[in-house]
């Protein structure tokens, strides 16, 4: 048997500090005829307003066609509503009427995008800025769906124009941070949510953000510091609970990090990565139950989380429930082929139950995603030399004796000669 059977439970995947924080909420824009993206949560006061202000502004229509302005408008509020289509066809009248109409490019571009048509998004703010070339919310609006599309230089230069004209832009500031995130200028980051945060000192989401950079960097008390601000602003934010919890559990604060994911999971009771992370820090407490039934919470919030069904059946290992922890391993890689932790374990598992015929197809099958993986061609060795197959057995051996495997050498000192 494989010296490396033992304590499969150990390889526990939590994810890491940093997941995707909600990017810069654009304050409703001030500017005559023009329209954020932010979505509105609204009552159903609010939905007969605009409503009303629709048929308002096609009674205008009626009396005078030609008035884009009003086409315009009309097409700000089915946007508010949710109408994106109608809010183009409303744009493109505007457009056909006034060609220079540079907000309805620009609230075209914002609809567009609304509807997944980045690329189309970024051609209307290209027209925007080519009729008015200090359209500030244009250059962030550009450099958002830039962004989106990976472009994250182009996005950026987008941003130093939209800061450029406008400084007190925090929200540019900060989607800036978050595009020099993405690009790996964790620094880069840190100082433009220092910005955003110097602009705005209630810009919770730039607190979370610098903090999700400070994580990244290692930095995990500055992280905590970051997200206990972010909590101070707001204390819904679910975001800054399970960062804050993973940078806990990074310091070794168990019980702080599973405080921390628990709260995040009362105000989302949803967040399966919640679940599965609390799961884990319940392993490093010896709360195997508690761990156990974190995982099938994840897995019923979210039935593709691999993580969750890798991690449960490293602990139906520990207490040898073999048939079960294959059936979560074997659940693991069918949601996520690339697994390779799944595959050894699950290989690994079938080697207990002297499986060695299906434990060597997944061997097999860890290899092909990682050919240089020294502890598989070791394992298979050994499963190999299970069903006497010294042949094959020498070959896998012989290749984990190649990568520095100093057991794999003695085993073919001792049997390969």
């Amino acid at each position: 048997m494989s010296r490396r059977t033992t304590a499969i439970a150990a390889a526990l995947s939590v994810l890491a500090l940093g997941v995707p924080l909600m990017t810069g909420c654009r304050a409703q824009s001030n500017v005559a005829g023009e329209v954020s993206n932010t979505a509105l949560d609204l009552n159903s006061d609010d939905i007969l307003t605009i409503k009303d202000e629709i048929a308002k502004l096609s009674m205008s229509i009626e009396t005078n066609p030609l008035d884009a302005i009003a086409y315009n408008n009309r097409g700000v509020s089915k946007k508010k509503l949710g109408d994106y289509q109608g809010a183009i066809v409303d744009y493109n009248k505007a457009i056909e009427i006034n060609p220079q109409y540079a907000y309805a490019y620009f609230n075209r571009g914002v609809a567009k995008k609304k509807l997944g048509d980045t690329q189309a998004a970024v051609s209307d703010y290209d027209k925007a800025l080519e009729i008015n070339p200090q359209y500030a919310n244009a250059y962030y609006k550009r450099g958002s769906a830039k962004g989106d599309l990976k472009d994250y230089q182009g996005a950026i230069v987008d941003y130093n124009k939209a800061v450029e004209i406008n400084p007190q832009d925090a929200d540019a500031f900060h989607d800036r941070g978050v595009t020099k995130r993405e690009s790996g200028d964790y620094q880069g980051a840190i100082f433009d949510f220092s910005k955003a945060i110097e602009i705005n000192p209630q810009n919770s989401i730039a607190f979370a953000s610098r903090g999700a950079s400070k994580g990244t960097l290692e930095d995990y008390q500055g992280a905590i510091s970051d997200f206990t601000a972010a909590l101070e602003i707001n204390p819904q934010y679910a975001d800054a609970y399970f960062n804050r919890g993973v940078a806990k559990k990074k310091l070794g604060d168990y019980q702080g990090a599973i405080s921390d994911y628990t709260k995040a999971l009362e105000i989302n009771p949803q967040n399966s990565i919640a679940y599965t992370n609390r799961g884990a820090v319940k392993v490093k407490l010896e709360d195997y139950q508690g761990a156990i039934a974190d995982y099938t919470k994840a897995i019923e919030t979210n039935p593709n989380n691999s993580i969750a069904y890798h991690n449960r059946g490293g602990l139906k290992v520990e207490s040898e429930d073999y048939q079960g922890a294959i059936s979560d391993y074997t659940k693991a890689v069918e949601i996520n082929p690339q697994y390779v932790g799944a595959y050894y374990n699950l290989a690994t598992a079938k080697s207990v139950l002297k499986d060695y015929h299906g434990a060597i197809a997944d061997y097999a099958k860890v290899l092909e995603i990682n050919p240089q993986d020294v502890d598989t061609y070791y394992s298979r060795g050994v499963a190999n030399m299970e069903l006497g197959d010294r042949k094959n057995a020498c070959i896998d051996f012989k290749k984990a004796a190649s990568l520095g495997d100093k057991d794999a050498a003695e085993w073919v000192r001792d049997q390969c000669q």
